[in-house]
């Protein structure tokens, strides 16, 4: 299945990310501390580096932890944190192995509910319960995979109509959206004295 998507914002990184479940999830992996796009962006990046068109979470798994951070930590870094990235993506990829045969979208591909669904996101090496939540709303407002009560299970992130992360951006516009909200949210927090 393929999906148009416009996360990275770059036309070959968003074409990786609409066919490869691993890339999706190599994103959302990637996205923190840095800007969407550049999170988004670093399947493409970590594809290209090993002359793949895709990403194979064997081939991953199965790398020199070294290499492997070295591959992400060559300028430009696919993250501001490129080794502990790297270390963090090859947990995914080694979980992805032992748990789903290498099969990213075993995941969800035969998932009847959206809190099993969350689950099965949450059970992933670096997704806390937030990420989880936001990449099941990425899953059921851009790729179709809907189980019933998904948007209950993503929790704020599956409400219709919102701009509260990732999942909601479609383009330029919805990402500059996405963006206001989350700094008027960084606001309030550090006005209640939360930030």
């Amino acid at each position: 299945m393929t999906v148009d998507v416009h996360l990275a914002q770059r036309p070959e990184a968003d074409a990786l990310l609409g066919r490869s479940p691993l890339a999706a999830l190599v994103g959302m992996l990637l996205d923190q501390q840095v800007p969407m796009e550049w999170a988004f962006t670093g399947p493409y990046t970590i594809a290209t580096r090993l002359g793949e068109d895709d990403l194979d979470a064997r081939r991953i798994a199965a790398m020199d932890p070294e290499e492997f951070a070295a591959l992400l930590s060559t300028k430009p870094a696919v993250h501001r944190y490129p080794a502990a990235m790297a270390k963090r993506v090859q947990e995914l990829c080694r979980y992805l192995v032992a748990q789903h045969d290498g099969d990213a979208e075993a995941l969800w591909r035969d998932v009847s509910t959206g809190a099993e669904l969350f689950r099965r996101l949450h059970a992933l090496p670096g997704f806390g319960k937030q990420k989880a939540q936001i990449f099941l709303a990425l899953l059921g407002k851009q790729f179709g995979v809907t189980p019933e009560g998904w948007r209950e299970a993503a929790g704020p992130y599956g409400e219709e109509g919102s701009y509260r992360s990732v999942a909601d951006i479609t383009g330029p516009e919805s990402l500059a959206r996405v963006r206001e909200f989350k700094q008027q949210a960084k606001k309030a927090a550090k006005e209640s004295g939360k930030g």
